[in-house]
C-alpha cells in the first residue's frame, strides 16, 4: 500500500468478558463489509476451532482484513448534514479475542498491534471483572476506547442501569455509548462508523527501515512456520531476505498476504497494515510471539557487520508486551511411552498458536518421560489437553494441577518447586512459600451474602467492598492462589446464578504450613495424584480424594486398597472389592466340597493377583480427578 494510504487504515480489537457477544458482533462486521459471501455465513465464523464452537467461547485470536465503504447520502441535503469522511473506502484490520481470563494474554498481544479497541459490554450482565481487566490493558497501551452495550433486544436487558455504568466508569456521556444487537444487527452499522472516524490511522515511523512485530503464529506443512505481524515501518515483498531479533533466525519469504480471514496471498505488506509472512523455517522455537521482524541485508549495512552477526547493539527491536507467567502447572505423560517424540513435537507446534504455554522436559520413575507444562488457568490445561488428544491423537496422564512453591531449605538454599513429586524430604525443609493473588469479583448486590459465603470456605483475607453503580458490588480479597485455580470459579458461578465474575493478579508469596499429600494404588504411589496443601485441610482432602477414586476406578479381578498418606502415615482408606465370577456356575451335582474346592482356588487366586497386581488407569480417571 502507497504512504498516502496509510491514512485510511484502521486496526482495532473487540474486547470483553467471555459470552458477551464479541464473535457474533464480527459476524455482523463480516457481512456488513460483505468479507464473506451470505452462503457461506455461519455462526461464530471467525470460530474456526472444533473446541470453541463446542464450547461457544474464543479461545485463538483471529485477525481478519474488511474493506469498509461509506454510505454516502444520495441527495444533496443530506450530504450537507452529514459529517462526510475524507475517503470513499477504509481498510479495517479487526481482531477478535478472548474473553476468558485464562486467555487473557492473547488480549495483551492483539492490543499491541493496533491503535483502538471495543469495548462491548452484555445489557444483561453489565460490566464484569474480565470487562475492567481487558479495559485497563487497553488503558495502558493508549488506545481509543468506543463503549458499546451489547444484547438490548434481550428481555432481560438492563441497558438504562448498564449504561450509566459504563458513563460512571470510563468518564463519558452517555450519549456516546452505543446500543446495538449483535444477533439482530441493530446499530451495528454506526460502531463501523465510530471506529472510522474515532480510531486513529496508524503512526508511521520516519525511519523506512522493516519493523514488524509478531502477534502470533502457526504452523504449515508446506509453507513452515507463518508469522502473524503487524508492519510499524518498511515493507515486506516476496523472496526478500529477513532477521528474527530475539532468536535471530534468518530466512528467505516464501509468501506475504493479508486475512480474509482465510490466508490471501498479497504483493507486499507496508507500514500500518496487519498480514502473515510464510517464512519456511520448520523448527517452530525459531519464531517467537512478541519478536521483532526486518530485513537481513538492512540490518547488517546498519551496523556495518556481517549478515549473519548475531550482536545487535544499534538498531532497536519493537517493544512487545510483557511475558505471559504461568500460573497454574501440571505433568502431561504419555500412556505410551514411545509417544514421548510425538507430544515433544505437539507441544513445540501448540506452542506457536499458544504464546502463553510454556513446557519442560520431566521424568518420573513410575510414568517414565514427560513434560511439565505452564499454564494461565485451569481452562487452559482442559483445552491444551483436549487438543493434544484431538489434533494429534496423544493419550496422555495428566497430573493434579500444582501452583509454584518456593522451598527455603536448611542449608540456606531456596529452590522453586512445581510439583509435589518435587518436594524435597520434610527433615531438610525450613519453610514453604506459596503464592498469593488480589482477587477482584464483580456481582450483582443481590448475591453478595452467598458469595462472601462461598469465600469464607477458602483461605482467603477481606480487603474491601465497593460499587460500580447502584447494584454492582466489586469485592476484594487476597487469597492463596492455590485456593482458586480449580474448582472456585465453577462453584462462584453457581452460587451467584452466572452473573459473578472474577480476574487476580499475583501479589508476591508468603509462608505457610504445607504438607505433601500421596496417594496409594494397592500399595503403589500415583505421583500425578500427589499434592502440596496446608496441613489444616490435609484429612479431609484426602478422604475427598480416596472416596472420589473409588466411585470411578473400574473393580478388579482382584481387592485394591486407596490409600491417601502424609509423610509415612496413613490417613485414608477405601477399598474396592474384587469383581466376581461364578466358578461354580457349570456343576451339576455331586458332593457339595467340589465346590468349596474351586472357591478355595479362587481366593488363593485373588491373593496372588493382589500381591503381585497392577492397577492400570485410563486416561478419563486423571481428567475425572483434575475437573473434580
Amino acid at each position: 500500500m502507497e504512504q498516502s494510504g496509510i491514512k485510511n487504515i484502521r486496526n482495532f480489537v473487540i474486547v470483553a468478558h467471555i459470552d458477551h457477544g464479541k464473535s457474533t458482533l464480527a459476524d455482523r462486521f463480516l457481512e456488513l463489509t460483505g468479507t464473506v459471501e451470505k452462503r457461506k455465513m455461519q455462526e461464530q465464523y471467525l470460530d474456526s476451532m472444533e473446541l470453541e464452537r463446542e464450547r461457544g467461547i474464543t479461545i485463538k485470536l483471529q485477525p481478519v482484513r474488511m474493506t469498509y465503504k461509506e454510505q454516502r447520502a444520495k441527495s444533496k441535503e443530506q450530504n450537507n448534514n452529514l459529517d462526510i469522511l475524507p475517503f470513499d473506502f477504509y481498510i479495517l484490520n479487526l481482531i477478535d479475542t478472548p474473553g476468558h481470563v485464562d486467555f487473557s494474554y492473547e488480549v495483551s498481544r492483539s492490543l499491541a498491534a493496533v491503535e483502538g479497541a471495543i469495548l462491548l459490554v452484555d445489557a444483561s450482565k453489565g460490566i464484569q471483572a474480565q470487562t475492567l481487566a481487558n479495559l485497563y490493558l487497553a488503558e495502558e497501551q493508549g488506545l481509543k476506547i468506543i463503549p458499546v452495550i451489547n444484547k438490548i433486544d434481550l428481555p432481560n436487558a438492563r441497558t438504562a442501569q448498564v449504561k450509566e455504568e459504563l458513563s460512571n466508569l470510563l468518564a463519558v456521556e452517555q450519549e456516546e455509548i452505543l446500543e446495538i444487537s449483535g444477533k439482530n444487527g441493530t446499530n451495528v452499522d454506526k460502531v463501523l462508523e465510530r471506529v472510522v472516524k474515532e480510531v486513529p490511522p496508524p503512526k508511521i515511523e520516519d525511519d523506512d527501515t522493516l519493523k514488524a512485530l509478531i502477534f502470533d503464529s502457526t504452523f504449515d506443512a508446506y509453507k513452515g512456520v507463518i508469522a502473524y505481524v503487524r508492519v510499524f515501518s518498511g515493507s515486506l515483498k516476496r523472496s526478500e531476505k529477513i532477521i528474527t531479533f530475539a532468536t535471530k533466525a534468518n530466512a528467505d519469504v516464501i509468501e506475504v498476504g493479508y486475512f480474509t480471514p482465510a490466508l490471501k496471498v498479497g504483493d507486499s505488506l507496508s507500514a500500518g497494515e496487519i498480514g502473515y509472512v510464510a517464512t519456511g523455517l520448520k523448527d517452530p522455537g525459531q519464531i517467537r510471539v512478541g519478536d521483532t521482524i526486518t530485513k537481513l541485508k538492512i540490518r547488517s549495512e546498519k551496523l556495518k557487520i556481517s549478515e549473519t552477526e548475531a550482536e545487535d547493539v544499534k538498531f532497536k527491536p519493537l517493544e512487545g508486551y510483557k511475558e505471559p507467567k504461568p500460573m497454574v502447572f501440571a505433568s502431561f505423560f504419555p500412556e505410551n511411552a514411545d509417544d514421548y517424540d510425538l507430544l515433544r513435537d505437539a507441544l513445540g507446534k501448540l506452542k506457536l498458536t499458544d504464546a502463553s504455554l510454556s513446557y519442560e522436559p520431566e521424568s518420573s520413575a513410575g510414568l517414565g518421560r514427560g513434560f511439565r507444562l505452564g499454564f494461565l488457568g485451569m481452562l487452559h490445561v482442559e483445552i491444551i489437553s483436549e487438543r493434544l488428544k484431538r489434533e494429534f491423537g496423544l493419550n496422555l496422564i495428566v497430573s493434579t494441577p500444582s501452583v509454584e512453591y518456593s522451598v527455603k531449605l536448611k542449608n540456606g538454599e531456596t529452590i522453586k518447586i512445581r510439583s509435589a513429586s518435587l518436594l524435597p524430604d520434610p527433615s531438610r525443609i525450613e519453610n514453604i512459600s506459596e503464592p498469593l493473588v488480589n482477587l477482584e469479583i464483580i456481582s450483582p448486590a443481590g448475591y453478595l451474602g452467598n458469595i462472601m459465603d462461598l469465600v469464607s470456605h477458602f483461605r482467603n483475607m477481606y480487603i474491601s467492598t465497593d460499587y460500580l453503580g447502584k447494584d454492582t458490588v466489586i469485592l476484594k480479597y487476597r487469597v492463596p492462589l492455590a485456593e482458586i485455580v480449580t474448582e472456585f470459579y465453577d462453584k462462584l458461578k453457581s452460587v451467584s446464578s452466572g452473573y459473578a465474575s472474577m480476574s487476580y493478579d499475583l501479589a508476591g508469596l508468603e509462608q505457610a504450613d504445607l504438607v505433601k499429600l500421596d496417594i496409594f494404588l494397592a500399595g503403589d504411589m500415583i505421583e500425578p495424584f500427589s499434592r502440596i496443601i496446608p496441613r489444616e485441610s490435609a484429612y479431609g482432602v484426602g478422604r475427598e480424594m480416596v472416596v472420589k477414586l473409588k466411585e470411578i476406578i473400574p473393580p478388579q479381578w482382584f481387592q485394591v486398597a486407596i490409600q491417601a498418606a502424609i509423610g509415612g502415615k496413613i490417613i485414608a482408606r477405601e477399598t474396592i472389592k474384587a469383581r466376581r465370577k461364578d466358578v461354580t456356575g457349570y456343576l451339576y451335582g455331586g458332593d457339595v466340597t467340589r465346590k468349596k474346592k474351586l472357591l478355595e482356588k479362587q481366593k488363593r487366586g485373588k491373593e496372588k493377583m493382589e500381591e503381585t497386581g497392577k492397577v492400570n488407569l485410563s486416561q478419563e480417571v486423571f481428567l475425572k480427578m483434575l475437573k473434580r
